[in-house]
């Protein structure tokens, strides 16, 4: 029997159920519009389920093994031994866990929860499309809506992912024995956590990029400290090097790449991991339907309240463009709906942290001192390595440091790049002090607590004003 067609109507239209969607969704439901939130897979989207989340929960779980196993010049000796199968299941169980929450919290704002595809149907219409046989075509009639579809990772030709040999991080992330070799293919943050992950499990790790360097995005004093750990952990790096074609070998494969110049180079491994980057999820809208425009590389363009060409669609999240964020896309799911309830609310981007799950980790905010000159300024820079720090040592962990940029002129933060144990914590204090607009003598007069690794990042800001203590 197929159910009749149904037709339904909401203030608010979300479509994706990720980071930016979901929290899209009950800031309209806390703002008392009617919204009905579609996703086509599960909630929490690629950050929850197959990103963000698990990644972390991998690295963590590793770290405790490697930790344990290297820490003989603690007094520690061990010989940890690691069930990756168990390891898998107790990250699914914490993604189930937290899918379910933010279900239950998108339910409790008010939010209407539909699975399947959204498509649009017309400037102010979508069709729900089911993957179930039988069900009649459901629509909704929407006001204002919410594109929040995300991005997947890029597959580079002759590269498609099948899960067995060619993998995506997704796959990586659920393997359930340790490969003996790896060939990781790129060298941006994805890539550099999971084969750091992988080579702490005992994997040999061959990472080609393309590039000159990893992580691009990064000064080359922070990656270096990264890509020098990870040689020390094993992995070998073959930068200048386009991954061309593969081929099985036995129960493995053959990578062969090139170099501009023409040189080949074939790296052979069980599996290979292709992390090249992510592109957005804009082909399953019909946008042909609406007004709203993308670009040549199919990123939805929006203004500073996030609003599409089309003024009643809006769109956030990876969708509409770096940085691919999560934190980045609550905030403009969080503005997004704001502004369709008649809130003054607009993005603010100057003060962004983002932060790399690398050993050690990278935290970043603001500009560089690089980028500071460019915008006008007069830089000073104060700088705390971490080999000076007593916590870091207590630690075991010295590699690294603190970098503050500030106004020469009038002190004020301007950025900081931070490399080393919990930068991605330690990156909080200098957003914030960015965001309110606070100076070199605010920080530096804010006592922190001894022993810390945040006495850092006090000692960078003394450093910037000519009075370092400890360094």
């Amino acid at each position: 029997m197929v159910v009749g067609d149904v037709t339904t109507g909401t203030d608010v239209l979300v479509i994706g159920g990720g980071p930016g969607g979901y929290v899209a969704a009950i800031r309209a439901g806390q703002l008392d519009l009617d919204v009905t939130l579609v996703e086509m897979d599960a909630y929490g989207g690629t950050c929850l389920n197959r990103g963000c989340i698990p990644s972390k929960a991998m690295i963590s779980a590793t770290d405790v093994a490697h930790r344990a196993g290297e820490a003989e010049e603690m007094g520690v000796f061990a010989d940890p031994a690691v069930d990756l199968q168990g390891m898998v299941d107790w990250k699914d169980k914490l993604v189930g866990k937290l899918t379910k929450g933010v279900e239950s919290l998108a339910e409790r704002a008010g939010a209407n929860l539909i699975e399947g595809r959204a498509e649009f149907a017309g400037p102010n219409r979508a069709r729900i499309v089911q993957d179930a046989e039988g069900q009649g075509a459901e629509s909704i009639e929407f006001e204002n809506a919410i594109i929040a579809t995300g991005s997947r990772p890029i597959e580079i030709p002759g590269f498609e992912f099948d899960g067995e040999h060619i993998l995506a991080s997704e796959h990586a992330l659920s393997l359930s024995s340790v490969p003996e070799s790896l060939v990781v293919v790129g060298a941006g943050y994805i890539g550099m956590e999971l084969a750091t992950v992988y080579q702490k499990l005992g994997c040999d790790v061959t990472i080609v990029e393309q590039l000159p360097d990893a992580m691009p995005p990064y000064e080359d004093d922070v990656t270096e400290v990264v890509v020098d750990r990870a040689e020390e952990l094993g992995i070998d790096f073959h930068f200048g090097y386009a991954a061309r074609e593969w081929e099985e070998m036995g129960d493995g494969l053959t990578v062969r790449a090139e170099t501009e110049d023409g040189e080949v180079a074939e790296f052979g491994a069980e599996n290979c991991l292709v992390a090249v980057g992510r592109r957005p999820v804009t082909d399953t809208l019909n946008l042909g339907e609406t007004d709203v425009e993308t670009d040549d590389n199919g990123f939805i363009g929006i203004d500073g309240q996030a609003r599409t060409s089309a003024d009643h669609i809006f769109a956030v999240g990876d969708v509409a463009g770096e940085p691919m964020l999560a934190h980045k896309a609550f905030t403009e799911g969080e503005v997004a709906a704001e502004v369709i309830a008649g809130e003054p609310s607009a993005l603010d981007y100057q003060a962004i942290p983002a932060a790399v799950f690398t050993d050690p980790e990278i935290g970043t905010v603001g500009m560089t001192e690089a980028e500071a000159e460019e915008a006008g300024f007069d830089p000073v820079v104060g700088q705390m390595p971490l080999r000076a720090s007593g916590r870091a040592l207590s630690l075991n962990e010295t590699d690294g440091f603190v970098r503050v940029v500030a106004d020469g002129d009038r002190g004020f933060l301007l950025g900081a790049q931070i490399v080393g144990p919990e930068a991605s914590e330690l990156v909080a204090e200098l957003a914030l002090a960015i965001e309110l607009g606070a100076t070199l003598e605010d920080v530096a007069a804010t006592i922190h607590v001894h022993p810390t690794l945040s006495e850092a990042v006090h000692e960078a800001v003394k450093g910037a004003e000519g009075h370092s203590i400890h360094y």
